[in-house]
């Protein structure tokens, strides 16, 4: 039947007083006819890219002959994805638009929340387009699905079936709408279990906006009020609110309502004693049902039915207080997680059906929780769309919107958000590796304390600092990350000491961190000063014996050496070894550890036969109580390469050096800093040995790979470009190597400043290349200033400053200089 629009009314029996009246099958509404009402555009709708996606799937039209031809390999679209992504507005637009514009004759709106939502929206189409009776909904949802199918005739029906707010697969089990070439099916829901899609119906997951579509939204909704904000605030508050379109549409409305800034939104976003409640608007925009806190609170109560039932919930909760960028499966099935799982189950009763599950969840106790169930309870909060589960990125495993986390957190109590941090701190800790064979599994583990530590400070220092603060920052030493380990232990220290007080054992943790890092930054000296004022109040604290004293005092030693007076550093480190054999033992990995650098102040101040002694001494105990792979054995194995080569041996160098570098490409990984280490002196020693095309090729091959690990302005990386330089003019490309030393230089200077360390070695490389290249007195002017930058920042005696003197007088000898005084 055809003719002019028809839209549903209300068809079903009537109530007067003490009787009823049903009225009879009427006859069928004329095409095109709409049943249920589409949801209106909201305010400021973006155009997206899902849009084009699902018209490109499901197609453009609609066929209008049972031709092949005619037939679309997809006929059924679903859009999936977390609540408040737009999933609805996505569908109402496609819906509209096939009914303006592809000659639609049926179109059927659904919402599809619960199974008799399904029956009774499908009831009310066979009513409508079937002579349904409506005294029997189920009856007449099933003669509108039959009515649905394809058949033979003239004039086949040109139908769109949308199944909004799919809650459970179940709930359409058996009421799927046949597959017709002159049929289309869209749903949208937060599930994406595998029975929701089929050989017909397509996903597509709907995501955030991007950072224009949020700008284009925010921009309008504020224009449509007369309100205008500058594109960069509107930018971080779309930051803020991860660019989920329904919280960006609840922030404009509460802007608007609240007559107060963009700024003043985010501080109160900002502000952790405020919840999501508290940033909503009193009334919602777009006839929105919920407010945004309570958008995801359905689909937890569905994940936490799931198998295993009762794990979704305290999942959630524990990733709440991590990364949403990205946390690693591992830390989620850790022992302290697989504990908190158990404590926390929550106790649901098991439907009727499912008897077993009832008692198991009776009988099982917290710790029989296992990696398997807190995986599946993953995998359950991933089929609701509460977040991103992907195995395949084992470092990033788990995403968490901001949001879900922020609306998560605020439900807790004050005694289980404390126990949740501590829970978190702990799981990250036991799944911190030692040796860091995995750089940017070692990064994870980073941003995770670091948003653990945004959401969660104060817990983390009552009663006292947790040690994942501490394992953070060694972290980033180990990385070789200086300037950011200095910057992160500084923060510590501040706040150790405010909550702990100077004197307390765990603010000169910090601060023993914080002097350490200073010394890796290039400042050998303040480390050496930083360590001297921290061992005067660890003597009044902790006392002479105390094990943190004794460590302190190799500190001081080490960094004396470092500074360049070796002689008074092993003087420190020769007393030292005496306490610490009396305090530890002899075979302690402490006394160890003084043994060896002992050995390395004797070498750097020439005794190298006694040091070659002393390190091979050490690395025979170290391998013998730790073992060969231990990266205490590996460093002892490095030193003594390399104090062999500075006797002469260079040929043993490189050999000893080429079998560490076996073992630590096999215990620390390729991307480890001291594997990448130790590539950068084999070939340095590979050059000595007079391989130096071979030293030229591996120092290439090793700035691909800093560059790749560490970034192109990590000092580590800078001080490749030297070494690759150096030995490019080595082997006789001097003018590249002037010309790639005076690019460095620039950049040297930029990130680490004119009188670090490092950047004062690439000033005495290249005014050498400059005199080389016949720029005597050029050389002479470069190496007179960095002999006086030298001399004040190491000291006359330091051997770089020695170096740079004899590089001084040699270059005064060939530019003529011989005047007296010279």
């Amino acid at each position: 039947m055809e003719g002019g629009l028809a839209v549903s009314g209300h068809v079903g029996a009537l109530q007067v007083e003490n009787f009823s009246v049903v009225s009879g099958p009427r006859e069928p509404a004329a095409w095109p006819h709409q049943v249920g009402t589409v949801p209106p555009q909201a305010r400021s709708f973006q155009h997206r890219g899902e849009a084009e996606l699902l018209r490109a799937m499901i197609g453009h039209g609609i066929a209008a002959t049972h031709q092949p031809s005619d037939v679309s390999s997809t006929r059924g679209g679903v859009l999936t994805g977390m609540g408040g992504v737009g999933k609805t507005q996505l569908a109402a637009a496609y819906a509209r638009s096939a009914w303006q514009k592809d000659g639609l004759d049926v179109l059927v709106w659904i919402n599809a929340s619960t199974r008799s939502a399904v029956i009774s929206g499908y009831a009310q189409a066979g009513v409508e387009l079937c002579r349904a009776d409506p005294a029997d909904p189920e009856q007449a949802a099933c003669t509108f699905l039959a009515w649905l199918a394809p058949k033979a005739g003239p004039r086949p029906c040109r139908w769109l079936v949308v199944l909004d707010d799919l809650a459970d697969p179940d709930d359409v089990r058996g009421l799927w709408p046949p597959s017709s070439p002159t049929g289309r099916l869209l749903v949208t829901t937060r599930r994406c279990d595998a029975a929701v899609a089929g050989t017909d119906r397509r996903m597509i997951e709907v995501g955030l906006f991007t950072q224009a579509e949020a700008l284009a939204y925010l921009t309008a909704s504020l224009a449509a009020h007369t309100r205008t904000e500058p594109d960069p605030n509107l930018v971080a508050l779309a930051a803020d609110l991860g660019c989920l379109p329904l919280a960006l549409s609840q922030a404009a409305a509460y802007l608007i309502d609240a007559g107060i800034s963009t700024s003043d939104y985010r501080e109160l976003l900002a502000d952790r004693t405020a919840t999501l409640a508290d940033a909503t608007p009193d009334r919602l925009p777009d006839d929105q049902p919920l407010p945004l806190h309570a958008a995801w609170s359905l689909s937890l109560d569905r994940a936490d039915a799931l198998r295993p039932a009762g794990l979704a919930r305290p999942m959630l909760e524990l990733a709440s207080m991590l990364d949403p960028s990205g946390v690693p499966d591992v830390v989620l099935t850790s022992p302290p997680a697989l504990a908190h799982l158990g404590s926390h189950r929550t106790r649901t009763t098991a439907a009727p059906e499912q008897p077993l599950l009832r008692q198991r969840l009776t009988r099982r106790s917290p710790a029989q929780v296992t990696a398997n169930e807190a995986v599946g309870a993953l995998r359950a909060l991933h089929r609701l769309s509460l977040l991103q589960h992907t195995p395949g990125t084992p470092h990033q495993a788990v995403r968490v919107h901001k949001l879900i986390q922020r609306a998560t957190r605020d439900s807790l109590t004050d005694d289980r958000h404390y126990d949740l941090a501590r829970t978190a701190a702990d799981a990250l800790l036991a799944a911190w590796p030692d040796p860091e064979r995995d750089t940017t599994f070692a990064q994870s583990l980073r941003d995770n304390t670091t948003a653990l530590t945004i959401c969660a400070e104060h817990e983390l220092y009552q009663p006292a600092p947790h040690r994942v603060l501490y394992r953070a920052g060694r972290s980033l030493s180990a990385a070789g990350q200086a300037i950011a380990a200095r910057n992160y232990f500084q923060r510590l220290t501040d706040t150790t000491t405010h909550h702990m007080g100077p004197d307390h054992l765990d603010t000169l943790l910090a601060r023993r961190g914080l002097a350490t890092a200073q010394g890796e930054t290039g400042d050998a000296a303040g480390a050496a000063a930083a360590f001297h004022e921290l061992l005067t109040d660890a003597v009044r604290g902790q006392g002479a014996d105390h094990f943190s004293t004794l460590s302190i005092r190799n500190d001081i030693a080490y960094w004396r050496g470092k500074a360049g007076d070796a002689a008074a550093a092993a003087a420190v480190l020769a007393e030292l070894q005496d306490d610490m054999v009396q305090a530890l033992g002899p075979e302690d990995p402490e006394t160890l550890t003084v043994r060896h650098n002992l050995a390395s102040a004797r070498r750097a101040a020439g005794d190298l036969e006694e040091a070659v002694a002393e390190f091979f001494e050490v690395l025979v105990d170290r391998l013998r109580m730790l073992g060969a792979d231990h990266p205490a054995t590996m460093a002892a194995r490095n030193n003594l390469a390399s104090a062999r080569g500075e006797t002469g041996d260079v040929e043993g160098a490189v050999a000893e050096f080429s079998k560490l570098l076996v073992a630590q490409l096999r215990v620390l990984g390729p991307d480890h800093p001291e594997t990448l280490m130790t590539r950068n002196n084999l070939a340095s020693w590979r050059g000595e040995a007079g391989d130096v095309e071979g030293a030229v090729a591996e120092f290439s091959k090793l700035l691909v790979d800093r560059r790749r690990v560490l970034g192109p302005d990590h000092p580590e990386t800078l001080m490749t470009r030297n070494n690759l330089a150096y030995w490019r003019g080595e082997a006789g490309d001097v003018e590249g190597a002037a010309a790639a030393l005076t690019e460095l230089l620039a950049d040297m200077v930029r990130v680490l400043g004119r009188k670090h360390p490092g950047t004062m070695t690439t000033r005495n490389n290249l005014a050498c290349k400059r005199g080389q290249t016949g720029d005597a007195e050029g050389a002479v002017a470069a190496l007179t200033e960095l002999l006086a930058d030298r001399a004040q920042v190491l000291g006359y005696t330091h051997p770089d400053t020695l170096i740079t003197l004899s590089n001084l007088v040699y270059w005064r000898g060939q530019a003529g200089m011989w005047a007296p005084g010279a």
